[in-house]
């Protein structure tokens, strides 16, 4: 069980808090928040609270305005835990100091129902020990890797940090295709929506099963669904689309972690 000082609650940063108290992670919790009516900046903490972990889960720019406040932890052997976007490990590094121990990572939306995926960096100074820790306190919200290379989160941010955009976009430009064809509105929607949802949970049942064999299992010779895919898999076609569209996603990323 660990100390843990969250600061922000917003979206995300609510939803982890939410799990660890949920799962018992926490041995003692305190959340600095703007909007509580309790604790609203790290003058408020408790007195005697000495937190092992502390998370960032707040705005890029909210935390500009802070993270200097809370360097005197690092000479303590705090872990510190990021899922701000866009702030490198060189940015804690310049205000908690060089020594600090210091844990990027990058989830996504699903991890606000605990079906996420995060992607973790850890800087020279984590420990394998405290690697554990951080892979604990993010795993509360799904599953959690780990990458070598913080120069990798920008591709990760590209696929899984917006991915969920792009499933809802499916999801939105199906239900169009079916109004098109003629299908209610209503309708469209509702089977746009489920096939996406049961698709999904097939292809978790089928972890084993490769995407392009799951295709190939629906995909009938001269049926409708092969109808479809020569028009989606056409030159240019979906794939090209992604390429560019995650190219674009990763090089903002790189921009905006400078």
């Amino acid at each position: 069980m660990l100390n843990v000082l969250l600061v922000g609650c917003g979206k995300m940063g609510g939803a982890l808090a939410r799990r660890w108290r949920e799962s018992g992670m926490c041995r003692q919790l305190v959340i600095i928040d703007p909007q509580s009516t309790d604790v609203k900046s790290l003058q408020d903490v408790p007195t005697g609270f000495q937190p092992q972990v502390v998370v960032f889960a707040v705005k890029p720019q909210t935390l500009n305005d802070v993270i200097k406040d809370y360097a005197p932890f690092s000479k303590a052997g705090v872990l510190f835990v990021s899922i701000a976007a866009g702030k490198p490990v060189a940015f804690f590094e310049g205000h908690l100091g060089t020594q600090a121990k210091i844990v990027r990572s990058m989830p996504n939306l699903p991890a606000a129902i605990g079906q996420g995926i995060t992607v973790a960096y850890a800087n020279r100074n984590v420990s394998e020990a405290k690697k554990g820790w951080a892979s604990t306190v993010l795993g509360v919200v799904g599953e959690v890797l780990w990458v070598r290379q913080e120069s990798l989160l920008n591709p990760v941010t590209a696929l899984s940090g917006s991915g969920p955009a792009y499933i809802f976009l499916l999801v939105e430009t199906m239900m169009k295709a079916g109004i098109h064809i003629g299908l209610d509105p209503v309708l469209a929607e509702k089977l746009a929506r489920q096939t996406v949802i049961g698709s999904a949970a097939l292809a978790e049942e089928s972890a084993d099963v490769s995407a392009a064999a799951l295709r190939d299992s629906v995909t009938s010779p001269g049926g409708t669904t092969e109808a479809a895919l020569k028009v989606l898999l056409a030159t240019p076609g979906i794939q090209e689309l992604f390429d560019r569209a995650l190219t674009a996603a990763t090089k903002r990323a790189e921009e905006l972690s400078e």
